[in-house]
């Protein structure tokens, strides 16, 4: 019981911090839940599981603010929901170590890409071409490249799928970046993304037998109010702090599983 209140109190910090740059927390969750003795794989279904109620309560209050692109987010949403069941299901043909390296290696990519520079232009006089999607909202023009997105959201779900990680890891990075959004809207369109990618990814997982309810429900309960909480506090942030955060805690999340698994 002390054990599960410990844990609770961690995910708590876990799922606010989270949820504030839009990852939701399940990279950290499969870190904690493997150290505190799940195997990777019921770290993984686990994980998913209580992502899935944290980005859904982020998820009411990022729509009442307005900061969700819902075109963009069944465009992405509906290609990374399918491969993260694959990446969920297929899981079990790669061994412990290898999700694990796949898991760090990931992490560190996704930090060095929420901190490349981007600055915005405005769009008004790009002309239509094949393969882009001239995207209008608020005043604002995205020329998004399709076949580009396309491809990456396949990755990110699949990846994401696999080891329990938060398709925000790369997808908030993505629209940054190559959608031009601003991050606040990045994050509210990543909670969509999230809610979908964690349901199917934990769906293949839990096909293959891997749930432990008697850690998923309570710690769901807690990632509820977490995700309330961090997404409030994320529209009153500053955008470089959200990114310096959204970077610092992948590559966190990074060493400290290297370390329990590598070299301890």
């Amino acid at each position: 019981m002390i054990k599960l209140i410990i844990v609770s109190l961690v995910v708590l910090v876990i799922s606010i911090t989270m949820t504030m740059v839009g990852k939701g927390g399940g990279n950290f969750y499969v870190a904690l839940l493997s150290i505190i003795g799940l195997t990777m794989h019921e770290a993984a279904t686990t994980g998913q599981f209580i992502l899935f109620a944290a980005s859904l309560s982020a998820l009411i209050i990022f729509h009442r603010e307005k900061k969700i692109i819902w075109s963009l987010a069944i465009l992405i949403g509906s290609i990374t929901s399918l491969s993260a069941f694959a990446g969920g299901y297929f899981s079990h043909h790669f061994t412990t170590d290898v999700l694990k390296i796949i898991f760090i290696v990931l992490l560190i990519i996704a930090g060095f890409i929420i901190l490349i520079p981007f600055h915005k232009r405005r769009q008004y006089h790009i002309k239509r071409r094949f393969g882009f999607w001239r995207l209008e909202r608020n005043n604002e023009i995205h020329n998004i490249n399709l076949f580009m997105t396309i491809i990456f959201s396949l990755i990110t779900g699949f990846s994401s799928g696999m080891v329990g990680i938060s398709g925000g890891s790369f997808l908030v990075p993505l629209m940054v970046a190559a959608c031009g959004v601003s991050i606040h809207t990045a994050v509210g369109t990543a909670s969509v993304l999230i809610v979908a990618t964690s349901f199917t990814g934990f769906a293949g997982h839990y096909l293959q037998g891997d749930f432990n309810a008697l850690w998923a429900l309570p710690l769901a309960v807690v990632t509820v109010l977490g995700g309330i909480i961090g997404s409030r506090i994320s529209l009153k942030s500053k955008p470089k702090l959200l990114k310096i955060l959204f970077a610092s805690t992948n590559w966190l999340a990074a060493i400290v599983m290297l370390i329990y698994s590598f070299i301890v």
